[in-house]
């Protein structure tokens, strides 16, 4: 199976658009075209994760976490991060990385995880993305229907209209439109004398931001307009299936002790540390993979009893002011489990490809 073909499986869930500004998923080293009979999952690929590919025939390794964030000027190996990528070109190994697109997703994303071993229900996006959707207007001829629908099942085709669960959302409206074509026009195209009057269909669909002059090209290829007439607008709507962070409740209301034991033994961790246990019981539970303090404030606003995520520093923790307990289990520990979403995600779409969820823990924190 070609690399792009596993990839794009993984996109179909969270294409690379949703990722934050500052990440870097996506294709780090590799060629697309790279046939792959085996792909090594892990969180951190670190040299010896490719050591471990090289050991067992893997010529794919899929990461949470991007092992190059910013630019690489020199290649020398001075670093741990040069060194990786120097071995994993050596050796004709592909890494991937799906990180904060992976996140982003109510649905089989990051979080999703974390509250399926936590036992969460009700689940939500607990910070929703604003400001990323527009909406592109296109208008075409409505003399010939077939016309019509071919616009519109290549903007359905290439992402346009996805509101939530619900996909091949538009909106026509039937209308005139008018022109006066230009001198050098084509003469087929009407009257140059006289403005024109022609029935038009105007189709509204929904976009991502990053998506729109792509599919806006892509619209083009199959329009009949010698200048296709298109609007791109933006709105301030909040998408619900994408952000940050999620919120659901437990099935029933638990001690809070007994709580953060369970929150201990569910996610495989050796220490919690956490704030003043001000209640007796809790049930509504905010989490949030790897670091999370950005998101305090939504926790408090949507009620939550506990906030779960990691990298706390020692003056975040007054923040909590006694309005909610702030449970630190660890970076590497409430993401420790994207390993088997990777998994979740691959394994009944992958034909004669091999999963392999490394052995190696690559946590860099120790406890004693």
């Amino acid at each position: 199976m070609k690399l792009r073909e596993i990839t794009q499986i993984l996109e179909q869930v969270a294409p690379l658009f949703y990722q934050e500004s500052y990440d870097n998923s996506g294709l780090i080293t590799g060629n697309n075209e790279l046939e792959v009979s085996k792909v090594l999952l892990c969180l951190d690929c670190l040299e010896s994760i490719v050591d471990e590919a090289i050991e067992k025939g893997c010529k794919l390794i899929i990461a949470h976490h991007p092992i190059v964030f910013s630019g690489l000027k020199k290649l020398n190996g001075k670093n741990y991060i040069e060194r990786v990528i120097i071995k994993a070109i050596k050796n004709d190994i592909a890494i991937y990385a799906c990180h904060t697109n992976l996140d982003n997703v109510l649905k089989n994303g990051v979080n999703q995880k974390i509250a399926e071993k936590i036992g969460l229900e009700n689940i939500q996006i607990l910070s929703p993305m604003a400001n990323r959707m527009s909406k592109l207007i296109v208008y075409c001829p409505s003399d010939k229907l077939e016309i019509v629908e071919k616009v519109r099942e290549n903007l359905f085709a290439n992402g346009a209209g996805h509101i939530s669960d619900y996909s091949n959302c538009s909106f026509n409206l039937e209308g005139k439109g008018t022109y006066l074509p230009g001198e050098s026009t084509n003469p087929a195209y009407g009257d140059k004398g006289k403005t024109n009057f022609m029935d038009e269909t105007k189709i509204e669909v929904i976009v991502m931001n990053q998506e729109a002059n792509r599919i806006v090209t892509e619209v083009n290829k199959v329009h009949p307009y010698e200048e296709v007439a298109y609007e791109i607008i933006p709105m301030a709507n909040v998408n619900k299936q994408l952000g940050a962070g999620i919120i659901g409740d437990l099935k029933e209301g638990m001690e809070t002790e007994k709580f953060l034991s369970h929150l201990k033994s569910s996610m495989k961790t050796e220490c919690i540390r956490h704030t003043n246990i001000h209640k007796e019981k809790v049930i509504k539970i905010a989490v949030c993979g790897g670091s999370g303090s950005f998101l305090l404030d939504a926790a408090k606003g949507n009620k939550a009893d506990v906030f779960v995520t990691g990298d706390y520093k020692y003056h975040q923790f007054f923040d909590a002011e006694d309005k909610i307990i702030i449970a630190d289990i660890g970076h590497y520990e409430s993401e420790q489990f994207t390993i088997e979403l990777f998994e979740d995600i691959l394994k009944d779409k992958v034909s004669g490809v091999e999963l392999i969820k490394t052995i190696v823990n690559t946590n860099p924190v120790n406890y004693c």
